[in-house]
């Protein structure tokens, strides 16, 4: 066999992906990050010590932070990770939930100010 292991998965020489190795404290990290950024809106939207708007801002802002910690943390994605090709994707990942929260909300906010309103006594229309 040659000295640079042709034919070999696991030393595949300038070819090699570096995967990073995580340990047990990444992992307590990201849970307790988890935690504390599920904890934080659930406390808000049981006491509502702010407006409804404060609220929903904030609860959305707590979720893309929560999607960047599991991505980093549990799925390991870094900008040494896969010759960077794990960033790009966190990227592109923050840019895609950033549109649809975006979207979502101005497609609820214009069905909330656009629909008709309904009289309370529809019923007792014949």
């Amino acid at each position: 066999m040659s000295p640079d292991h042709h034919g070999d998965p696991h030393h595949g020489g300038h070819h090699e992906i570096e995967m990073p190795h995580a340990t047990m404290r990444d992992y307590v990290i990201g849970f307790v990050l988890s935690v504390i950024l599920t904890a934080i809106p659930f406390w808000l939207v049981m006491t509502r010590p702010l407006e409804a708007g404060a609220t929903a801002a904030i609860i959305m802002a707590f979720a893309v932070v929560q999607i960047i910690v599991h991505m980093v943390y549990f799925l390991h994605m870094t900008p040494k990770a896969e010759g960077g090709w794990s960033l790009t994707s966190l990227v592109f990942t923050i840019i895609i939930v950033v549109i649809m929260l975006a979207g979502s909300l101005w497609v609820m906010h214009h069905l909330n100010t656009n629909m008709m309103p309904m009289p309370h006594d529809m019923s007792q229309i014949p």
